[in-house]
């Protein structure tokens, strides 16, 4: 039986590039998707149409009653959920003096207990069966912080200290929970910032390149494959020596 991914935030950047590799490597791929439901559809009948088993899921992870409906759904489709991929997340850049509480709240909201809705609804499962693979995304600013991304460090920081945690509480039901803290990888997300600010930090990684999605996703695949069952409560950051 062919194992399932659930991939949150999957409908672009760093998460379709995620679900392309699962799907690649013979994995059902459940992609969730918040706004961007045409991206999903589209993404999911590319897929669909290369053979693999996929499903396109609507939840807003910030609600628990929409993760909760989400996890079934994806469970009625595929049956047990082997991997999850907390891969949603939003990013805000501000000083800090301007950094207001609705800002706050939103993006621990969204960075944070979206990750912890999702894995609550899906680690039940995992150690019934006795295995699964979680993975966190982070960032490199949750381990070395960002200057104006205060709120965004803290909260990729606070994903860091959720996997450690929880890799150790779940350590015996053979369930591994790790973490993928990336550098400047070409996504929408990024092209957001100043040309100006992206070739400052090209020039400052010791590789001299801006990392790529599949960079990412390789990882992640690696992370949620059998040859990481002896790896877990791990940070693990594709930056190209930008933090070391």
């Amino acid at each position: 039986m062919s194992k399932t991914v659930l991939i949150t935030g999957a409908s672009r950047g760093i998460g379709a590039d995620t679900a392309r590799l699962f799907a690649a490597q013979g994995w059902n791929v459940a992609i969730n998707y918040n706004r961007s439901g045409a991206r999903a559809d589209a993404l999911a009948a590319e897929l669909k149409a290369q053979g693999t088993a996929v499903m396109a899921v609507q939840a807003d992870i910030t609600d628990v009653r929409q993760v909760q409906d989400m996890v079934r759904q994806v469970q009625a489709q595929f049956g047990g959920i082997h991997a999850l991929v907390n891969n949603a997340g939003i990013a805000q850049q501000l000083l800090f003096t301007d950094i207001t509480a609705e800002d706050w709240d939103r993006m621990f909201d969204v960075n944070v207990k979206g990750m912890y809705h999702c894995t609550q609804a899906v680690v039940r499962g995992m150690i019934d069966s006795h295995v699964g693979k979680i993975i966190n995304l982070s960032s490199i600013w949750g381990i070395a912080g960002g200057s104006c991304e205060v709120h965004y460090s803290a909260a990729k920081a606070a994903v860091i200290g959720f996997t450690k945690a929880l890799a150790k509480e779940l350590g015996l039901s053979n369930i591994q929970v790790n973490c993928v803290a990336p550098g400047v990888i070409d996504t929408e997300m990024n092209a957001a910032l100043p040309p100006d600010a992206l070739a400052q930090l090209k020039e400052e990684t010791p590789l001299g390149v801006i990392g790529q999605g599949s960079d990412v996703a390789n990882l992640i695949y690696f992370l949620a494959s059998d040859q990481s069952n002896f790896i877990t409560g791990q940070i693990i950051s594709p930056n190209g020596g930008l933090v070391i």
